[in-house]
């Protein structure tokens, strides 16, 4: 019996985990790994009363390793999909970096390990502090507690992830940055046209000085301009998110 309640609560923890790993704010590497699993086993205390008869217990080895690799599959994709918004603002961010001009001053990113600009890191703590502030970490694990509705433990062994629905959902990336940075690449560019024509009128304008100048001036105010109206593009980005993680459990559940 107690074998029995252990493999069913580590099932559990196993799809939490990872979720985790991944997620907005959850997989940021600044949180602790204890405080990690210490959450990740406190959600899966709370979710395990309301799933314990759920889950299909493995029978042999091999089915034991298929079961386990299903549920972490699970959790990383629910993280992945909801962390494409934040990916979505980090590109915004390396857009708006390149027309001002700012693209060599790079810093490293704690969470890739990889060097991004310091717009793309301000484009990416507004993107989670608006994920904080708008409570979508709370509809983040309200799907995760329906995905063990939808799929309970053990229930992908007989079936298969979306991998191409999950590929077409990370295309949400790009259009969320080119979204957001399109009213500030329009100014941008509009400004290198008026430079290059009042270079061309007058081959004495200090183009490059100027340009550069202007771009960034123009830019940071249509940067503030702008900013009121990320609010309810990244709601909206958010909710579509986690409503495309439900479409793929539900694809993955016709399949099993």
């Amino acid at each position: 019996m107690l074998e029995t309640w252990v493999t069913r609560f580590f099932l559990v923890g196993l799809r939490v985990g990872g979720l985790m790993t991944f997620a907005p704010f959850f997989g940021n590497v600044s949180i602790p790994p204890l405080v990690k699993a210490g959450l990740t086993f406190f959600i899966a205390y709370l979710l395990f009363p309301a799933y314990a008869a759920l889950p299909v217990l493995p029978a042999g080895p091999g089915e034991i390793v298929a079961v386990v690799l299903s549920e972490a599959a699970l959790g990383l994709l629910i993280g992945f999909c909801v962390q494409f918004v934040i990916e979505g603002m980090i590109l915004a961010g390396q857009i708006v970096s390149f027309q001002f001009g700012f693209s060599l001053e790079n810093i490293i990113d704690p969470n890739t390990q990889v060097e991004i600009t310091v717009v793309a890191t301000l484009y990416e703590l507004v993107g989670l502090l608006m994920f904080l502030e708008l409570g979508a970490h709370r509809w983040l694990l309200r799907v995760l507690g329906e995905s063990f509705r939808i799929l309970p433990p053990g229930a992908l062994v007989s079936g298969t992830l979306p991998a191409a629905d999950f590929l077409k959902a990370g295309t949400a990336l790009w259009l969320i940055g080119t979204e957001i940075a399109f009213p500030i690449l329009v100014v941008t560019m509009l400004t290198d046209f008026t430079v290059g024509f009042l270079t061309k009128a007058s081959p004495q304008f200090p183009a490059l000085f100027f340009g550069i100048s202007a771009k960034a001036l123009l830019g940071i105010a249509m940067l503030a301009a702008t900013v009121t109206f990320w609010p309810r593009l990244l709601e909206r980005d958010f909710v579509h998110a986690l409503k495309t993680v439900e479409g793929l459990l539900l694809v993955a559940r016709a399949r099993g």
